[in-house]
């Protein structure tokens, strides 16, 4: 009887260790992506990233506006950074996340999802979060020259 206890013990506990890893490997879901998403705050660091982004990119409308002078009109700068901000501002961010989820779910299986939800729901991952804009803004002047 104890061997057969043994045995039914040791073929239940392979057989949740393979459909765990089965269910790992399954294809990434729609609501694992939006819970990868939401943990990743990703309609928060687009406002972020945009808004550090908008320095530099004020930065070189305004020297672009200054070297045409003599062509551009007065007002050129003002109209630019209006153009921009007005842009940003219709931009469909929640629907163009919502059109990203397919390509997460081509690229990433469930466990991997899973892997990066435990990774930024952890606090360096959250740091990496809180930090990215700032490194973005950093980031962003500093390649400014290069771009000009």
């Amino acid at each position: 009887m104890k061997p057969f206890l043994i045995t039914a013990c040791l073929l239940l506990a392979l057989s949740e260790t393979g459909l765990a890893q089965q269910a790992a490997d399954a294809p990434a879901s729609k609501e694992d992506v939006e819970k990868y998403f939401q943990v990743m705050r990703s309609r928060e660091m687009l406002d972020k990233v945009i808004e550090a982004m908008s320095k530099p990119m004020q930065q070189m409308i305004h020297e672009q506006c200054e070297r045409g002078k003599v062509k551009l009109p007065p007002d050129c700068e003002a109209q630019m950074n209006k153009i921009i901000e007005g842009m940003w501002k219709q931009m469909p961010w929640d629907e163009m996340l919502q059109a990203m989820v397919p390509t997460y779910q081509k690229h990433f299986t469930k466990g991997d999802i899973d892997a990066l939800v435990a990774f930024y729901g952890s606090p360096i991952g959250q740091k990496v979060l809180r930090e990215m804009p700032a490194i973005t803004a950093e980031a962003m002047e500093s390649m400014m020259p290069v771009l000009r």
